[in-house]
């Protein structure tokens, strides 16, 4: 990597003296380094213009999905949600993100009770009462990405489901407790496992969360199986998902072999998941989407 003069114009694009803008941040990468931790490219670090025009499309994005939510109820298909978040998110000047992304044909996910992630919405597929479902959409704007997805209870839910959803849900919050700057994600993703585990359920483990922002899916690769003060350095100005599928039953899954996407608890138990973006910052972090 070339060698930046002190006075010269900074790597991130400020238009300031290196010394003045990232200086201190690399010879803090370096001293973690220099520690044996994982430390962040460049590439992924966002700078405040580009973080201003990610939270343009987080703003889609939960508009979308509080769309959903008022929306939402027993009878209807999951392609009519798929039909409201293209419709949402078009008007507001988006596009959804996961619509021909790798083939996946439709605007959102829509994953219901053992789902675990990944499904595919269907004229065929009608919600019912007792359902639990995560709807995950995720926006492009401008070129800048977004991805969050809420858990919602359909009617009259049995009350150790409700249980799961809500667990779930900590799982999150108690993961971002552990965001701050120079902190390790494994921090948070311990912090996750063990509430999962603390309330008998457990955390699958094959597949994670990701950086995002600039494109839909970036590095960090983001587990939720992990120990603290392992995996990459949470550096501010780094943005990432926190997003852990939580299973009632075993954290084995498989993916359906039709469609090659949904993916499916082992057991048949159900699974509950919640996506957050998170940025962080010089003095903690902020959820830009949820």
């Amino acid at each position: 990597m070339k060698t930046i003069g002190r006075n010269d114009p900074c790597w991130c694009g400020s238009g300031k003296k290196y010394k003045q803008c990232h200086a201190r941040f690399d010879e803090k990468l370096k001293e973690m380094a220099d520690a044996g931790h994982i430390i962040p490219p460049r590439e992924i670090i966002k700078t405040p213009e580009q973080i201003e025009k990610i939270k343009e499309s987080c703003a889609i994005n939960i508009a979308v999905l509080d769309y959903v939510g008022e929306h939402i109820k027993a009878g209807m298909s999951t392609a009519e949600i798929d039909q409201m978040v293209y419709d949402e998110t078009t008007k507001r000047g988006g596009v959804p993100a996961p619509l021909g992304y790798e083939g996946f044909p439709k605007s959102v996910c829509t994953s219901i009770n053992d789902e675990v992630c990944h499904g595919i919405p269907d004229e065929e597929i009608i919600l019912q009462d007792g359902d639990i479902i995560n709807v995950d959409v995720s926006t492009i704007y401008h070129g800048y990405f977004s991805d969050s997805s809420r858990m919602f209870c359909i009617g009259n839910v049995p009350e150790e489901m409700k249980k799961l959803v809500e667990v779930a849900k900590e799982c999150v919050e108690k993961g971002l407790e552990q965001v701050k700057p120079w902190a390790c994600l494994g921090d948070m993703g311990q912090a996750v496992n063990d509430h999962a585990k603390a309330h008998g359920y457990s955390v699958v483990k094959d597949i994670g969360g990701h950086g995002v922002g600039l494109a839909f899916h970036e590095d960090p690769y983001v587990s939720y199986v992990t120990r603290k003060g392992t995996e990459m350095v949470m550096a501010p100005g780094m943005i990432f998902t926190i997003e852990p599928m939580v299973n009632m039953g075993t954290d084995e899954v498989f993916v359906d072999a039709e469609n090659d996407w949904t993916v499916y608890t082992d057991d048949g138990m159900p699974s509950a998941q919640w996506e957050i973006m998170v940025l962080v910052t010089e003095t903690g972090h902020e959820v830009l989407c949820w």
